[in-house]
Formats: C-alpha cells, sequence, structure tokens
C-alpha cells in the first residue's frame, strides 16, 4: 500500500490495510498545514494567541533517567516537549498522520515498510535529522537494558534500508499490525548523545522546547526551541516544572498561582474546581488508563478460575468509577476503551457485579487462603473498595501498601504474591500491541505468571496481521478478549481519564495517545 504527496486512493488505502491516512503533504506545505491546523486549536476556546511568557506545570513524580522509554513519572512531559516521533495517531483515532516522517509505503504483504522523512528538521545542537536517526531510535528502543514495552515490536524491525538521507526501508520480520503504533511511540534520539540519557545529563531531540536542566525532585526546565520546523511554533518562550508529590499541595500551588497547571490531583480536588470560575479540567480522551485487580494464577488459593470468576462477579465496578474517578471512567470487562476496534458491548457485561454467582462458584471450591492485596498510594481507595467487595462473598484480603518503585519491581518481577490494583495503559492503541507489549497482558511473560497456549496463539495471531483495523483485525481482537475472559488472570474494573486542570489563563493544551504533554501550540493570557 502506497501513501504518496498527492496519489493516495483513500477508498483502496482502506480496502488494503485498514488504517486511514488524511492528505499526506511534503515540504513547505505540510509545515504550512501544521501551522495553519494549529492556529485553529490554539483559538479554540475563543482566545488570540500570545507570544512569551513561562508555563509553571506541577507533577507528583520526578523523572527517572533509567526509564526514558517506559513512559512513566515525568516523561512523559519530557519526551513531549523534547521530542518527536515519525508519524501521530490523533487522539480519537488510529489513523496515522505524518510528524517527522511525510509519506510511507507499505508493502502489500506487510513485510516492508517506506519511508520519507521531512527534509528541514534539525536536533536541538543544530545537526540535521536523516534516515540514520531512524534506524538509531528504533534500535535503542528495542535494546533490553531500556525495558520499553513495544521492545518486541522494535526488535520485529530486522532491517533497515538507508536509501537517501531522507528515504529508510524498515524490513520486518512477519507483518506487524501494530507498526503504526511503534512509529507513532519510538521518540526519535540523537546519537551523539544518548550515551548521556541514562544520567540524565542531556536530553537533545527536534521537538518544540530544549531541555535546560533538572534538579532532581525539586524541577525540570525547558526553553523554547528557535529553529523548531513548524514556523511560529512554540508560543511560550520557557515551561518550568516543578515536583509537588502531595496532592494537597499541588493543588494549593495551583490555586495560589505558583503553577499554572497541574497533573493528576485527587480527582474530588478537580471535580470541585470544574465547578469553581477561573480554573478548568481537561480529561486525556484518547489517552484512557485501565484499573484493574491483578492475580498471581500461581498461588494455589487463585489457581482455580472459578476463584477468579468469583472476583470478577464480585467487583463493584459502578462504584470505583462513580466514587473514586468521580464519573471520569466507565466500567469494563475487558481492556478495550470504546473507541477501540476491539470494543464490545456484550463482552464487556459478562461480569456484571453479582454476588450470588459469586458465592456460588466459592461453595464449588476450597475456600482461599487470607491473601495480599497489594497497591501504592494512588490506588487506596480502590484496594479499599475491593477489599470491601470481596470480603461480602467470603474472600479476606490484607491491603499491602508500597511505594511506587516497589510497586514497578514487582510487577516487572513477577513477585506479586496473591492480589494486586494498579492501572495499565496501551489499549487505546492497535489492540495487538496490549498482549505482545505491556508487561501484565504479555503472552510470554507477564506479571500473573499466567501461561496458556491457547492465549499465545490468538495474541499472536492479532499481532501478525498486516494491518490494525478491519474485519479480519476485529475478528482476531475479540478472540484474543475472549482468552482474557477465560483465563481471567487479569480482572478489570474500568476506565480512567488522567486528568490535568490548570487556571483559566492557559489556552491551547494537548497531549498525544501516549499522555506526552503537548505544548506547541499552548499560549498564555
Amino acid at each position: 500500500m502506497s501513501f504518496t504527496p498527492g496519489g493516495l486512493d483513500r477508498r483502496n488505502f482502506l480496502r488494503a490495510g485498514g488504517i486511514a491516512a488524511a492528505a499526506i503533504f511534503g515540504g513547505a506545505a505540510l509545515a504550512a498545514c501544521t501551522s495553519a491546523v494549529s492556529e485553529q486549536k490554539a483559538g479554540g476556546d475563543g482566545a488570540t494567541p500570545v507570544r512569551g511568557g513561562t508555563l509553571k506545570v506541577g507533577i507528583r513524580e520526578d523523572l527517572v533517567p533509567a526509564n526514558l522509554l517506559t513512559n512513566t513519572a515525568a516523561t512523559p512531559v519530557l519526551i513531549g516537549l523534547v521530542y518527536e516521533s515519525l508519524i501521530r495517531y490523533p487522539n480519537d483515532k488510529l489513523e496515522p498522520q505524518p510528524l517527522l516522517a511525510k509519506s510511507w509505503q507499505l508493502a502489500a504483504d506487510g513485510r516492508s515498510l517506506s519511508l520519507d522523512l521531512r527534509d528541514d528538521v534539525t536536533f536541538h545542537s543544530g545537526r540535521a535529522f536523516t534516515a540514520k536517526d531512524v534506524e538509531f531510535s528504533i534500535r535503542t528502543y528495542a535494546d533490553a537494558k531500556w525495558s520499553a514495552q513495544l521492545r518486541s515490536t522494535a526488535a520485529a524491525v530486522t532491517g533497515f534500508d538507508i536509501i537517501s538521507p531522507t528515504r529508510i526501508v524498515l524490513r520486518l520480520a512477519n507483518p506487524l499490525s501494530n507498526i503504526f503504533d511503534l512509529l507513532d511511540t519510538v521518540p526519535i534520539l540523537d546519537s551523539e548523545t544518548a550515551d548521556q540519557l541514562g544520567s540524565g545529563e542531556k536530553y537533545i531531540g527536534t521537538g518544540p522546547f530544549k531541555f535546560v536542566r533538572r534538579v532532581p525532585n525539586s524541577q525540570i526546565v525547558f526553553e523554547k526551541n528557535p529553529t523548531y520546523w513548524v514556523p511560529e511554533r512554540p508560543y511560550l518562550d520557557r515551561v518550568e516544572v516543578s515536583i509537588i508529590p502531595d496532592s494537597q499541595a499541588l493543588l494549593n500551588a495551583l490555586k495560589s498561582g505558583q503553577i499554572n497547571v497541574a497533573r493528576e490531583l485527587a480527582y474530588r480536588d478537580t471535580e470541585n474546581l470544574g465547578k469553581t470560575g477561573g480554573f478548568q479540567v481537561q480529561n486525556l480522551d484518547g489517552a484512557e488508563l485501565q484499573a484493574y485487580v491483578g492475580v498471581n494464577v500461581t498461588e494455589p488459593s487463585l489457581a482455580d478460575v472459578r476463584v477468579r470468576q468469583a472476583i470478577a462477579y464480585a467487583l463493584d465496578r459502578e462504584r470505583v468509577v462513580a466514587e473514586v474517578f468521580r464519573g471520569a471512567g466507565y466500567p469494563l470487562n475487558v481492556p478495550w476503551p470504546k473507541n477501540s476496534p476491539a470494543f464490545d458491548e456484550a463482552r464487556n457485561t459478562r461480569y456484571s457485579r453479582d454476588i450470588g454467582k459469586a458465592k456460588a462458584l466459592l461453595a464449588q471450591t476450597t475456600k482461599p487462603s487470607k491473601l495480599p492485596l497489594t497497591f501504592y498510594t494512588a490506588h487506596e481507595e480502590i484496594a479499599q473498595i475491593v477489599q470491601a467487595n470481596l470480603a461480602e462473598v467470603g474472600i479476606e484480603v490484607t491491603l499491602d501498601p508500597v511505594d511506587s518503585a516497589t510497586f514497578v519491581k514487582l510487577l516487572t518481577g513477577q513477585q506479586f504474591r496473591g492480589l494486586w490494583v494498579t492501572d495499565h495503559s496501551w489499549a487505546q492503541f492497535v489492540p495487538s500491541t496490549l498482549t505482545v507489549s505491556a508487561y501484565p497482558f504479555n503472552a510470554r511473560r507477564n506479571a500473573s505468571r499466567y501461561e496458556s497456549p491457547a492465549y499465545t496463539a490468538a495474541a499472536d495471531a492479532a499481532w501478525q496481521l498486516p494491518q490494525g483495523t478491519g474485519p479480519d483485525s476485529v475478528r482476531a481482537f475479540h478472540a484474543v478478549s475472549d482468552q482474557l475472559l477465560e483465563g481471567l488472570f487479569l480482572i478489570e474494573i474500568g476506565v480512567r481519564f488522567q486528568q490535568y486542570a490548570s487556571s483559566n489563563k492557559v489556552h491551547g493544551f494537548g497531549w498525544t495517545k501516549r499522555r506526552e504533554t503537548l505544548l506547541t501550540d499552548t499560549f498564555l493570557s
């Protein structure tokens, strides 16, 4: 399938690949289009864009340099400001749009992808962006030391044919239904300073802002990139990110004007802010998180699937959404959000709350011993509701709070002793990405220690399709959903939207599907 300036047959493209692309522009035409779209977005609330100023942002967790490619803590802010990817999905669709790649051609057999790159992009160091940087970035992302969640997909790119500085052909080990997820996700890195990424000394990308400095556990500072390839962007001169771990302190900083934007306030606080003058709340639509109960299926009390089914029937998902998320979400049984090609209403009601069914299932099994329910601070309210729900059906759990760093080690190291509560992401992308990439769902190695040839086969079949949407893909994704409902090694609670709260002086705030902060069009009035 071919994507070329002026030559795209949309109907044939949709039929062949199932991933729609809007018009593909080249050179100055794309820059002009990007600028026009940005102007429209920035002025969408009626405010006239203003140049200059410093945006002050408050977040609760500091950057962990070694986790640069894992999309945790402060990395979505750093990546969103400093780096760019080859393509970018709109938040509400799986339709790749040009970014550093201005056009592309996917082979009919899905085994190669040709990319034509912009020729007017430079790194913050002044060096020109070329095809060599594409190869370097994908190879780096595939390196096991970074623990990147799409590493298996990156590793399936087995060849890099550099035709010219602005053209590269990716050779694929097999068709990849989520190849555009990879191109949307991998930040284009500067090979000359990449050895300093893990230490946090330098971050050099092609994005709208340049990294200035970081004071650990205190502040990260960025300045406008004066040579950014999008004309007349960004509007802001400077962005200062403060690390404020305590939610109440973060709220007070926003209310007092010490910061303009706050990420991850308590849902009750954002609900109240939304009702008062002077502030606005953004649900990060298209970048959903899903809360779930994880299960170590090798724990004897949890090995019987009937116990896991009882847990699924016991959960009061509606209560979690209403009380904890304050309505900023909705219940689920399978992980896919409503705009996913895998979303299916019938499969999402299979385990509606039913105390009678839960008790009947447990009556057929040996009564579970007391189990730990592990969580970190952000999920304490959910853990308390889950504890109460399970007690109603006769399953006793002990709350086991840990810090977030410990929690991540338990998750990636398969070390949970019983049950746990947390979020997962990636379900908002092509569904195969979740089952071959995300730690909790990986068919070959997951935090639950769950092994199933049928699940692995379904995950592989969905991944190795030449497209990420269309009837064949939907059937494959539904087969994955059925395996998840059958095995119940993860028990979904529901979608929650991460939120940003800001003063009404902030305009044009944006985000990617990975919740990366986009401030290209942001300005202060």
